[in-house]
């Protein structure tokens, strides 16, 4: 059980310390409550923008790599369509580095046309690396705007189109940074072998006198039940033909998310998953096959998604997925089944464990969602779901009027 204290500064920046006294590090976990899911639809990629900004500069530090690595740490961050979290890890005697470096990007970026010509140009050629000019790329663009017909889920964490970030004007990211980036809006967690005092001491230090911020109210409209299925064909330069089967899932906090999940191991993850021992070893139609979820905060998606074998068609490769999925609702899973891979669960819940920089993250993450304690009550929700209750959650997704489907075919050869 990870065990954690918290307090709240008067600007609204909520802290949680989790002490270890075994390790020389210390992690330092700054979590914003922002994603992509929060951006204007005509102004797509600001929160994705801003993980880059937030590394170009602040009003103090203008290179804030150099002061981090002179300490012996180490940084990185992550947006998704929900939050945008930064973390550091360096040795403990160094921990007010981490403090002074993120407080400053929090009070202000050292905003500036040439700051955000460069940032706007390195994303600008990530959104054509990996998203235009890959194999594949764009299937989840494709997908995403086939599943969502109103919620922001519709676009890719990277943006919508290019265009949107080609076009970012400064007092357009100057109002994203105030809006979202601030005290009331984050979640600071610290681990390691420090007491609560001198982590109060030290947030006091260096963020008590950042401005609260308007609290962000998320006012989303939620997306409507899809009632028919959606099929979406698209030619492209690629190798093979490929399947992309996607249905809508609840969200985060619902017990069906957890029985979701569950289905996910069972169906799709490894070799020996129900999909790829049936639809790749047994009839040989894909080469290979993978089920997942996105995870998401709102209702998301359970996807899956495979490259079809030479000389197989793609319509085959479909009914056979079909078949596996009507399988599952008609048959359900055995108590054997379900106990694989609530067993790979929990041997993934306690290998992240093991490190500081996960703790740290997942704390501030469940903090997010409700509550810091709910991490130590993830475990007892995989454990509820029963076979039963796992095969009514199949019966309710697994739909042919919630599924979304999308045919990525190889452009003939001319």
């Amino acid at each position: 059980m990870l065990q954690f204290e918290r307090f709240t500064l008067d600007n609204g920046l909520r802290v949680l310390v989790h002490k270890d006294i075994t390790t020389p590090m210390v992690a330092v976990n700054v979590l914003y409550d922002v994603g992509a899911r929060d951006e204007d639809p005509a102004k797509t990629g600001f929160a994705h923008l801003f993980e880059h900004l937030m590394f170009g500069g602040s009003e103090n530090i203008p290179v804030y790599d150099e002061p981090l690595q002179m300490a012996g740490g180490e940084n990185n961050a992550y947006t998704t369509n929900d939050i945008t979290n930064y973390y550091i890890q360096l040795p403990l005697q160094n921990i007010e580095t981490a403090f002074w470096l993120e407080s400053d990007r929090m009070k202000a970026l050292a905003f500036g046309e040439k700051s955000l010509d460069v940032q706007r140009k390195v994303v600008s050629e990530e959104f054509k690396e990996h998203y235009l000019n890959k194999p594949y790329g764009d299937a989840w663009q494709h997908m995403r705007e086939l599943a969502y017909v109103v919620h922001p889920y519709q676009w890719m964490t990277i943006g919508k189109e290019l265009k949107h970030i080609e076009d970012a004007q400064l007092e357009d990211v100057k109002a994203f940074f105030y809006k979202h980036y601030r005290p009331v809006n984050a979640i600071l967690c610290v681990a390691g072998n420090v007491t609560t005092e001198e982590v109060r001491q030290l947030t006091e230090k260096w963020f008590g006198d950042i401005p609260a911020g308007e609290k962000y109210l998320r006012k989303l409209t939620p997306e409507p039940h899809q009632e028919a299925a959606r099929t979406k064909t698209v030619f492209a330069d690629v190798p093979f033909d490929a399947l992309y089967k996607s249905w809508h899932i609840d969200g985060r906090l619902s017990l069906p998310y957890y029985a979701s999940d569950l289905i996910t191991e069972i169906m799709g993850n490894g070799f020996a998953s129900r999909l790829y021992q049936r639809l790749v070893k047994e009839q040989q139609l894909f080469s290979n096959i993978s089920c997942y979820h996105t995870g998401s905060l709102d209702p998301g998606l359970l996807t899956v998604e495979g490259k079809i074998v030479e000389g197989r068609s793609i319509e085959e490769a479909d009914a056979a997925v079909e078949a596996e999925f009507q399988k599952l609702i008609e048959e359900g899973v055995t108590e054997d089944e379900l106990q694989k891979a609530k067993n790979k669960i929990e041997a993934m819940i306690v290998f992240e464990d093991m490190t500081l920089l996960s703790r740290a993250n997942n704390l501030a993450f469940y903090e997010l969602l409700g509550d810091a304690q709910m991490v130590n009550e993830e475990w007892n929700r995989y454990q509820s779901v029963t076979a039963a209750f796992l095969q009514d959650t199949a019966r309710n997704v697994f739909r042919l009027d919630n599924c979304s489907t999308l045919y990525y075919r190889r452009k003939p050869q001319e």
